[in-house]
């Protein structure tokens, strides 16, 4: 982690050199000399650095001098933060002031300037001469310069097909499952991938599926080779033909190995293992995958890699990840290992220890077999339970054979990284991780470097966060366009800890500082610290260098009064803190390089006009306060990405807000009384997200909407006299999210909505027909065309369709109005609610085969159901106030015609049906379903339905074919009204 800390110092350092800075940083005389000088011992020392990091954890001299390295380029962060920090105070004091001062270099500052700039020289002397010692010691341990890559020999294991079976403990149904896609047949060879944590037995599972019998017949060719993290194509060319030839090859020639694998597989079906695969290169995976296209239809490769990545890169067909083992399977893996051979006596005693062990490795079979050859050799209780008492990461056994398994993975990750990666050993085991909470930290800390804009910084965030996710260092994302929070595997996490070689207390919420020292020692080794009740006074002076600050929930006193002395402080997160009901403190306005500010739940009621000079804030979140306006200083924050007013009292928006030409996010939801937004609010060109919902009295957004033009995602969920919007938002071709639209004579006009091809999620649409002259105006809305929405919901306005005159006219004009709004074929739900119309279109039996929920609702004035029993994917269906509904027949099944002539399945997926508020329905056509002589049927109905609920309806009597599934459902509601024979 070394290198990632001093690339830190070298990137700030380079920025000084370079003079990316302001221009009142470059007072101090010889800034650029010092920075060039300091930026070359360092990188002398960089130099040796990989081999540094691979001894510190078994020579302690090495981990001192790498921790005295760690502290030294800290502090060169610190000292250009000082700097930094000093040059940003006088501009918004000169600023503030209204006045034009001309700067010259050679100019001289006032008092507390001078002071400043002859402290920070004296440090950076310091810093000098520290650095001149760790350079002159590193030569004592006679460090390898850093290798390529591709240069440095492995030494792992290599691995082999055979497996003894009886070492194999749950993996069942992942055995089944890959058996089951390798069977498969396909029209070329296609690639299957196994992907997981390094430990949890992705090569075990893999010689179990290449020794299975069932495969012994189904390919023609069976090739094991193990790739390992070095991808050379000469030696796996070589692998493989020699075990096709079953002998050694002498060719030395990739061409010549390449041409002759092509012609050994060349019309024969094989199956082809690449074990432990590493390489994300596809230039060396791609000469392969063209000598292997000329197997035979149905050949298969089946690859074991820890990262999705991989997987991707060699264009993987079917991927498999493998999950944890339970912990029963834990336990009985445990119980071959440790307890094999030993008397009745013994697994009597030690057996309750035994599953408390297994439980603590979290279905990792490697963890739990490192764990159990440990215990094999601890003969009494007490032994057990030390090991149990033990964190994993403190174990030799774990230092020396399962951690080895996560470092590689974790040398093939970049140095910054690294340093990311071993900053989430700070999170508590089992602590839901908010993603892009966690990236502003990161952020905060420098870890993703101290160059280039804001979003470049995000961006840069979000791709280590994707490159750790796929390697498996993170895992149970939960998802929401992108992903929002994650989890780290317990092992994993102890190999964090084990990077940091620190022991800190966890709780229940965040990091609980319980003794001054752990304090002390977070601030240190992370230069962030969370408390859960209060910070100790005496402490404050020993939590200055902190970067990230979390005091949610926590005692303030007399903190926030202090708080301006945090000149380094990037990330602060005081919400849920009731002493703050006032304003926001004016100390907070003097962190001039704070990034991220979380006042959420703190009962403001006012904001400082202060905050304006909080230049650098990128992250604001006002949420759930009592806010009645924003001051227009706000519109000093033009580095502002997000902007989080949710659930305040605004009453308006102030039009200062267009200045924030950088916001991405923006949160107005749940603020009631704003009744219309600004238009400058249409300046924000880099607005991406826009929350609106629940503005109950917002009835209009601004003209100029189309130049939003980065906008992706608008939320006016119940906002409910919304009834019109700008013509420009058909100009927002790429907005995914739209949630409520009001469409016909009155309201928007539906054609807006004939671009946006993009839209996905849940569409509500309300449509309010008058005549004919709508029914056009709904087809150029083109819905079918929407291939991204999953959920639509379409209610029709009662009060305007009742205008038209004629009963026949109608029925015809909300059959095609009905008819023109036809779904994509993707859909997954669909209501229909208020459909005037005696009859549905066609659409509505034939083009819904992936809709697994739908809800017919009011719709008064149908008397006959359509045909829904084809439906092949529909699980759910509700029929509710259906005031004309008399009859169900056949049709609804989907059965015509003669039965006897029919077979197949009607619903054959339908697990929930409910019938409600159906007063005049009385009868549902029974159907005589025949038994064949050996007791099956050629029609079956509904054959997963498990819930039936009949409630408000005239029915009096269930179909046989019904009442003979009644003793299997599991639940019958409110059916009082319709017996069930005695007989069933």
């Amino acid at each position: 982690m070394a290198d990632a800390i001093v690339n830190i110092a070298l990137e700030r350092l380079a920025a000084v050199a370079e003079e990316k800075v302001r221009e009142e940083v470059r007072l101090v005389r010889g800034a650029k000399e010092e920075a060039l000088y300091l930026s070359s011992k360092l990188k002398t020392i960089r130099d040796v650095l990989e081999d540094a990091e691979r001894r510190r954890y078994k020579d302690k001299t090495v981990h001192n001098w790498l921790k005295k390295l760690e502290d030294v380029s800290y502090d060169v962060d610190d000292v250009l933060d000082e700097w930094n920090f000093g040059a940003l105070k006088l501009h918004i004091q000169r600023k503030n002031k209204h006045k034009v001062c001309r700067l010259i270099r050679s100019s001289c500052l006032c008092s507390d300037n001078v002071l400043t700039r002859r402290d920070i020289a004296k440090k950076m002397k310091r810093l000098k001469e520290r650095v001149n010692v760790i350079l002159n010691e590193k030569d004592d341990f006679n460090f390898v310069v850093n290798q390529p890559m591709d240069c440095r020999e492995s030494d792992r294991v290599q691995s082999v097909s055979l497996v003894d079976v009886l070492d194999i403990q749950g993996r069942g149904d992942d055995r089944e499952a890959l058996v089951s896609k390798l069977m498969h047949e396909a029209l070329g060879p296609i690639v299957v991938s196994i992907v997981g944590v390094g430990g949890i037995g992705k090569t075990t599972l893999a010689q179990l599926v290449y020794n299975d019998e069932r495969l012994v017949n189904c390919f023609e060719l069976k090739i094991w080779v193990c790739v390992s993290d070095v991808f050379d194509e000469v030696r796996i060319a070589k692998a493989i033909l020699e075990s096709v030839k079953e002998e050694s090859s002498d060719l030395k020639e990739l061409e010549s190995l390449l041409k002759c694998l092509k012609d050994c597989v060349s019309g024969k079906k094989f199956l082809l293992v690449l074990d432990d695969v590493w390489t994300e290169d596809y230039t060396k995976w791609e000469p392969f995958k063209n000598s292997l296209s000329f197997g035979a239809p149905g050949s298969k490769v089946l690859v074991t890699t820890r990262s999705e990545r991989v997987a991707r890169m060699m264009r993987t067909t079917e991927t498999h990840h493998l999950g944890q083992l339970s912990d029963h399977d834990c336990w009985l893996l445990m119980k071959r290992v440790a307890l094999d051979g030993r008397s009745e006596a013994d697994y009597d005693e030690l057996q309750e220890i035994g599953k408390k062990i297994a439980n603590k490795c979290k279905g990792l079979p490697l963890a739990v077999k490192v764990l159990g050859s440990l215990l094999r050799f601890k003969d009494n209780k007490e032994e057990w339970e030390s090991i149990l008492d033990s964190e994993i990461w403190q174990l030799e056994e774990a230092e020396v054979d399962l951690f080895p398994h996560l470092f590689l993975s974790y040398n093939e990750l970049s140095p910054a990284m690294k340093r990311c990666f071993s900053y989430s050993a700070f999170f508590p085991k089992d602590w839901v991780i908010d993603v892009d909470m966690m990236i502003r930290m990161w952020m905060a800390l420098g870890y993703l470097g101290s160059t280039g804009s804001t979003a470049n910084l995000e961006l840069r965030g979000k791709e280590f966060f994707n490159n750790l996710r796929m390697r498996s260092f993170f895992q149970d994302v939960e998802e929401d366009g992108s992903v929002v929070h994650c989890k780290m595997h317990d092992i994993v996490h102890d190999f964090a800890q084990f990077l940091r070689k620190t022991k800190r207390n966890d709780h229940d919420s965040k990091v609980e500082a319980k003794t001054n020292a752990s304090l002390v020692s977070q601030v240190e080794v992370y230069r962030s610290l969370f408390c859960k009740e209060e910070l100790p006074r005496e402490l404050f002076d020993s939590s200055r260098r902190v970067r990230v600050l979390g005091m949610s929930k926590c005692k303030l006193k007399d903190v926030v009064r202090r708080m301006e002395k945090l000149i380094h402080l990037r990330y602060l997160d005081l919400s849920n803190n009731d002493e703050l009901t006032a304003q926001v403190p004016r100390t907070i306005c003097q962190l001039y390089n704070l990034q991220t500010l979380n006042l959420k739940w703190c009962g403001l009621k006012e904001i400082p006009r202060e905050i304006r000079n909080l230049n650098d804030l990128r992250h604001l979140d006002l949420s759930c306060n009592r806010l009645k306006e924003i001051p227009a200083e706000i519109g000093n924050l033009i580095q502002l990405r997000y902007f989080n007013l949710h659930y305040n009292q605004l009453i308006e928006v102030t039009t200062e807000i267009g200045n924030l030409v950088r916001l991405r996010c923006l949160d107005l939801s749940r603020n009631g009384d704003i009744k219309e937004l600004p238009e400058t609010i249409c300046n924000l060109c880099d607005l991406q997200t826009l929350h609106l919902s629940h503005c109950w009295h917002l009835s209009r957004l601004p003209e100029g909407i189309e130049r939003l033009i980065n906008l992706r995602h608008l939320d006016n969920s119940l906002c409910n006299v919304l009834y019109q919007i700008p013509q420009g938002i058909g100009k927002l071709t790429g907005l995914r999210t739209l949630r409520q639209f009001y469409g016909g004579r009155g309201w928007s006009n539906l054609g807006y909505l004939k671009e946006l091809d993009q839209l996905s999620g849940l569409v509500e649409l309300h449509i309010s027909l008058h005549d004919r002259d709508d029914m056009d105006e709904a087809r150029t809305a083109r819905l079918m065309n929407k291939i991204h929405i999953e959920e639509l919901k379409v209610f029709f306005a009662h009060e305007a369709i009742r205008r038209i005159q004629g009963e026949v006219l109608r029925n015809e004009v909300a059959l095609e109005a009905l008819a023109a709004l036809r779904p994509p074929p993707d859909l997954k739900r669909l209501t229909i609610f208020g459909y005037q119309g005696t009859r549905f279109p066609s659409w509505i039996s034939s083009c819904l085969n992936h809709v697994r929920r739908l809800d017919i609702r009011e719709c008064n004035y149908i008397s006959i159901l359509p045909c829904l029993g084809k439906l092949p994917e529909l699980e759910k269906l509700s029929v509710w106030g259906m005031d004309e509904l008399k009859f169900v027949g056949r049709e609804f099944l989907g059965i015509t015609g003669d039965i006897k002539s029919w077979s197949g399945i009607s619903f054959p997926m339908l697990k929930k049906l409910s019938f409600r508020g159906c007063p005049q329905w009385e009868e549902w056509e029974d159907i005589m379903v025949e038994e064949e002589e050996e007791g099956s049927t050629t029609v079956e109905i509904m054959p997963f339905l498990v819930e039936l609920e009949i409630t408000g309806c005239g029915l009096t009597v269930l179909p046989n074919w019904l009442r003979r599934k009644a003793s299997s459902l599991e639940i019958l509601t409110d059916m009082s009204r319709v017996p069930i024979s005695e007989d069933y």
